[in-house]
Formats: C-alpha cells, structure tokens, sequence
C-alpha cells in the first residue's frame, strides 16, 4: 500500500494547479518545441530536438509524480485542527532554549515542507518531535550536534 500524503488545503490547491498548468500549459508548449525541432531536418545530430525530448520526460514524470501524491493525499482540514496539541495543519511558536530564540513554524506533510518558508514536516526531526505537544511542553530532538531543546509557546491556526 502507498504511504498516504498528508496535504494542507493550501498544499492541495498549489499541487492541482501544477498538474494543470503541466497538462494544458507545459505540454502544448513542449510539442511545438518538437515540431519546430523536427522541422529542422536531422534529429540525430539536433540538439533543440534532444533538449525537447528531455523537458517532455521530466515534465510527465512530474506529472506522473503529482497524480500519485494527489491520489493518495489525505488533506488536512485546518479550521478542524486541535488547538489543544500540536498536529499537521497548525502554526506554532516554539523557543530554542539553548539559543533563547523564539522560533515560528507551521506542520505540514513532507509534500510541502519547505524551512525557507517556516514550514517543516511532520517526519523532520523537529516536526516529529512537536507532533502532540502542548503549550508549556519541553521537547528534545537528537541532531547532528546534539540533543536540542525547544519549549512550545503557543498553539494557533495556520489560517
């Protein structure tokens, strides 16, 4: 059985729009890059028609990659979320007691995870450890450089 997807509403909705924006978008334009590639003459020496042939494999196999992680996605109702403790679908506000830095993140599945944008995964060390905690909790995480220590501040809607 495939692992299920765990997807925000938010996180659906940017997937749905990339398939779509592949399908219709991308493919029409990757087909007339081959057949102005073809019209060239010949393919086996025509580098426009091999780079073609190349951003059409990647762009079906993202496709390809969409359409599983859609069909077993299991979305997150975030207005239905548990403010009680922490779970997928909730922002939180945690502090680094080693560093006394407060920190902000919101718990999404893997999907969707991106640090840059204060978003982790519920199967990142942190984002694990967060998973059922509640507010004035103290969590540990091993890292690379250690055993870290995080005490949750607040529990809100990510929307």
């Amino acid at each position: 059985m495939a692992k299920k997807n765990i997807l925000t509403y938010e996180g659906l909705q940017k997937l749905e729009q990339e398939l779509q924006d592949l399908k219709v978008v991308k493919r029409r334009e990757i087909a007339q890059k081959i057949k102005e590639a073809r019209e060239q003459g010949d393919l086996s020496e025509n580098a426009e028609y091999d780079a073609a042939k190349d951003e059409q494999r990647d762009i079906e196999a993202r496709i390809e990659e969409i359409e599983m992680i859609l069909k077993n996605a299991e979305v997150v109702v975030e207005d239905e979320v548990d403010l009680d403790k922490i779970s997928v679908g909730c922002k939180v506000r945690i502090l680094d007691i080693e560093f006394d830095e407060e920190l902000e993140y919101k718990i999404v599945g893997s999907t969707e995870a991106n640090s840059l944008k204060g978003k982790i995964s519920n199967e990142s060390p942190l984002g694990h450890a967060l998973l059922g905690a509640t507010i004035g909790d103290v969590v540990k995480v091993e890292a690379p450089v250690g055993e870290l220590s995080y005490k949750v501040l607040e529990i809100q809607r990510s929307n």
